[in-house]
This record gives C-alpha cells, structure tokens and sequence, in this order.
C-alpha cells in the first residue's frame, strides 16, 4: 500500500502540499546512510494516472541502491513489488542528473521471476560469497571451454 510520510512533507514555498493532497506532494526525508555531506532524501511523490511514483534525489549525487531500498519501505509496504524501470531509449527524459525513480503501476501485479532465477534463499554471506566465486569460475572456465 503507498503511503507517504507526513511529517517530512513540504509544507511551505512553491513545492508546498498537504495532508489534503494525499499521496501527492515532495518530501525531504533524513537519509539513514549520510555519505560525503548529503544526509537528506528529496523525494517528489505522486499517485495518479493508474501509477504509484516518487522520483528519490539529491543534487550531487545519484542515490544508491540502499538509498532506493530505504525509499521503498517508507513509501510502500514491505510485500509491495515496485520497480525502477528503463525505457527506450527514444523514450528518455531526463530533467534531473541525479534522481531515480521508484513506480508501481495501480491497475496490474507486477510479474517477477521464480527466485531461483535470482539466486538462492536462505544463504548467509560468506556462503553467498563462495557461491559467487564458484559460478564465477564456472563461466570462466566454460569461455575458456567455448573458445578453444
């Protein structure tokens, strides 16, 4: 379900909104992960035309990706699939260096793959590491096999 955090909504100048506006509106959030003098999230929220979205940056960097998995748990419930998506690129609009965006479309599930497509469940690091060396060697090694 989206949600929006009420008390870091903009409530004053001209990106202004409130409760009113319900899921609409831009918020300055604290970031739980400060890096190199950037501690607050601007994000610009908005829930129309069949699609759940907020643009999530800052002004001189791009946000990370534990930034982006931050964004989604305030906004949207943990169980929610949301997804950052890339369009053609005749499609492209970019009015913000570095901002991403976050969307959830309001009329269709969103479909994801079987999880063993990603990778397994339930492995702690390190044997999330040594998996990772293992298939990476595996690929290696079957280049190798393929080329010669």
């Amino acid at each position: 379900m989206f949600k929006v955090p009420e008390k870091y909504r903009i409530r004053s100048g001209s990106f202004a909104s409130d409760k009113f506006d319900g899921c609409n509106g831009a918020f300055i959030i604290p970031s739980p992960f400060t890096k190199n003098g950037h501690p607050f999230l601007h994000i610009i929220a908005s829930d129309g035309e069949c699609w759940e979205h907020v643009s999530v940056s800052f002004e001189f960097r791009t946000p990370t990706w534990e930034e982006m998995c931050y964004v989604k748990s305030v906004f949207w419930d943990d169980e929610d699939t949301v997804m950052q998506l890339h369009p053609p690129k005749s499609s492209y609009i970019n009015n913000h260096k570095f901002c991403l965006h976050l969307w959830r479309p309001t009329s269709a599930n969103i479909p994801t793959p079987h999880y063993l497509l990603v990778g397994f469940k339930g492995l702690n690091p390190d044997e999330a590491r040594k998996f990772s060396q293992s298939a990476h060697k595996a690929s290696i090694n079957r280049v190798q096999t393929d080329t010669e």
